[in-house]
């Protein structure tokens, strides 16, 4: 039987400093996945540093969600895997989501996530995030989140909200099937807890998420979020909370 084909669905932004580099690593690490990006708009020569390495650069309307249904839908995987450009997956990824898969009761998961930093802050950070996945039942964007196609069909794709699109869908797909937090680790920049302040942004992103588990609706949380951003000033890049406001 042949393994589970793979495509990566990258969302970007007017991400030139990090997005070559990054395409590059995918492409010889998973030689085997298909690469795709989409774009929002970007107007720093995103795209045409990404065409150097993608197999299909794709645009959309900004915003994570819309970016990454549009990727899906231009897919041809039996997995898809949703990554922004300042991840850092481990080599054996594929094989540790195909095995997995190989379950048919998983619809999907997503990997632990570590910042690479050594301050007591960032461990408190992806500490949380790891705990939360299980306890919780939702990841957020920086975990890379994969799953089955069918199971991101069946799930309806991601919402179009303004905030946490990441964590919305794996719910829906936690109704579809089995997800599942693999042992295994992803890293993610800091960048933007270090442009907004690490102890601030750590603050901020927990409170949103405990409002967040108690049911207080998104809409309401997405005006916590923006007078955060909007007291600390702009910053490059942003945690994996937002949607359509924020580079991805």
């Amino acid at each position: 039987m042949r393994p589970l084909s793979v495509s990566i669905i990258i969302p970007v932004l007017n991400e030139a400093a990090l997005v070559e580099r990054f395409l590059a690593q995918l492409r010889a690490a998973f030689g085997d996945a298909e690469i795709i990006v989409v774009d929002g708009g970007s107007d720093d020569g995103t795209v045409e540093l990404a065409a150097r390495h993608a197999d299909h650069i794709l645009r959309a309307p900004v915003g994570r969600a819309a970016q990454m249904n549009a990727g899906a839908a231009h897919a041809r995987g039996d997995i898809l895997w949703f990554l922004h450009v300042d991840l850092d997956p481990l080599s054996d990824a594929l094989e540790q989501m195909r095995r997995l898969l190989s379950n048919p009761a998983v619809a999907g998961g997503c990997f632990r996530l570590r910042f690479p930093r050594p301050e007591w802050i960032y461990r408190v950070s992806d500490s949380l995030g790891n705990i939360g996945v299980d306890l919780f039942g939702f990841a957020l964007g920086d975990h890379g989140i994969f799953c089955r196609r069918t199971a991101f069909e069946q799930a309806g794709g991601y919402p179009l909200v303004p905030i946490l699109e990441d964590a919305e869908i794996y719910r829906r797909l936690a109704r579809v099937g089995r997800m599942v937090q693999l042992p295994a680790t992803v890293t993610s920049s800091p960048r933007a807890y270090e442009a907004h302040g690490r102890y601030r942004t750590t603050g901020a992103y927990f409170l949103i998420l405990a409002l967040y588990v108690l049911g207080v609706r998104i809409s309401v949380l997405d005006r916590i979020y923006h007078r955060f951003h909007r007291r600390n000033g702009p910053g490059a890049g942003t945690a994996n909370l937002a949607s359509a406001s924020h580079p991805a």
